[in-house]
């Protein structure tokens, strides 16, 4: 058993910058606008393995299908050409009138150059399209070594902190 600390960060509506993402020659975002489970699935897989993702690995497809579809849940990939190269999950909480990111990282062969930052800079720029009063995420220790830098760098304030125990 370890101890986690566990970061719940938000970033308010009268307090988003405008950002101006510069991908490198050949990388692009692209929506999964088919819903495609299989794209959701993977990624939490391939960069979840690191990070103790493991929560849905016990899900059946049926499962991932339901995540996927509901009518307010967005997936967003980095692409290289063709390529995967990262992802992020959002949802509209429209009840609260806030985006929650659920989910985000960079595959590992591609990590160190900066496309953390770019995928939530457009992270944010899609979910302040839909006006809500904040958008929020949570991060922990067991997360990348600098995705709570990162996240704070783009304007998130940590509004709650915790320790869990977490059997690793």
């Amino acid at each position: 058993m370890i101890r986690v600390k566990r970061h719940f960060l938000e970033l308010k509506a009268d307090k988003i910058p405008n950002w101006e993402i510069n991908l490198p020659k050949g990388f692009h975002f692209a929506q999964d606008e088919k819903k495609d489970f299989k794209i959701n699935k993977f990624f939490y897989k391939n960069i979840g393995a690191e990070h103790y993702w493991r929560d849905r690995l016990a899900w059946t497809d049926k499962e991932w299908f339901k995540y996927v579809n509901n009518l307010n849940f967005e997936t967003w990939i980095l692409k290289k050409n063709d390529d995967l190269i990262g992802f992020y999950e959002q949802e509209f909480h429209l009840q609260n009138n806030e985006v929650e990111l659920i989910n985000m990282g960079i595959l590992k062969d591609f990590r160190g150059k900066k496309l953390g930052s770019s995928l939530l800079m457009h992270s944010i720029n899609q979910a302040f399209q839909k006006q809500p009063n904040r958008m929020w995420v949570h991060t922990c220790s067991l997360d990348h070594k600098f995705a709570l830098q990162n996240y704070k760098s783009k304007g998130f304030k940590v509004f709650k902190e915790e320790e869990i125990d977490f059997v690793a």
